[in-house]
């Protein structure tokens, strides 16, 4: 039987949190955790969320042999990138200074990483907790999200995309940085809408319902 929803299993990140989050909204689709690359490759969408380091998180990809079934399935059909699952996406990450998969264009850098020491106090690295988040494209996900919602986030580091017209929202901390990218059929974000309560759990809902197009 072919998934409706399958979450990409690498052995990093939250998985049940998600998947109990996408029954919630969508009951009557078949969710599923998978590191089968035949599962995942025959998934009507994929999601890709990771929590940790950077090196961590691709290595174990790499070993797993789905580092080509996440570049496939990132640019054929709905995807949705979650935290470090939107940081892998890029090209290049400071933490660790290692390759990521390539698939957009653009860096990962470290929040104030070029201050060293001289951070300002109520600045803290991780940036975790509740922000707003600042729409800036229109977007079938974004359906029923009231702009300036907060989500939750939990983050040392952030995107750079090479291309801004990639970005589709931003979050103050203190200066706007990337919170969430749409490239045709992909939607990645940088907080957890499977924490973010109701505003998140409506975002994963229009992600189960989503074909993969965006209409003007």
């Amino acid at each position: 039987m072919i998934a409706d929803i399958a979450i990409v299993d690498y052995g990093m990140g939250n998985l049940r949190s998600v998947a109990k989050a996408l029954e919630h909204v969508a009951p009557q689709q078949r969710v599923v955790v998978s590191s089968d690359p035949s599962t995942l490759l025959s998934a009507s969408r994929i999601v890709f969320p990771g929590v940790g380091a950077m090196g961590d998180c691709m290595r174990e990809l790499t070993m797993r042999g789905l580092t080509d079934v996440v570049r496939e399935t990132a640019c054929s059909k709905p995807f949705l990138g979650i935290c470090l699952g939107m940081q892998m996406l890029f090209e290049h990450s400071e933490e660790g200074d290692v390759a990521g998969l390539g698939v957009l264009p653009g860096r990962v850098r470290r929040f104030f990483g070029d201050l060293g020491s001289q951070v300002p106090e109520h600045l803290k690295v991780p940036h975790m907790g509740w922000n707003t988040v600042r729409q800036t494209c229109a977007h079938p996900l974004w359906q029923g999200v009231a702009d300036n919602t907060r989500f939750y986030f939990v983050h040392s580091y952030y995107v750079e995309p090479e291309d801004k017209s990639q970005c589709c929202a931003v979050t103050p901390y203190p200066f706007d940085f990337t919170a969430a990218v749409a490239v045709q059929n992909l939607f990645a974000v940088q907080f957890h809408p499977e924490k973010s309560q109701q505003a998140g759990l409506r975002l994963l809902e229009n992600f189960a319902q989503w074909d993969g197009k965006i209409r003007a």
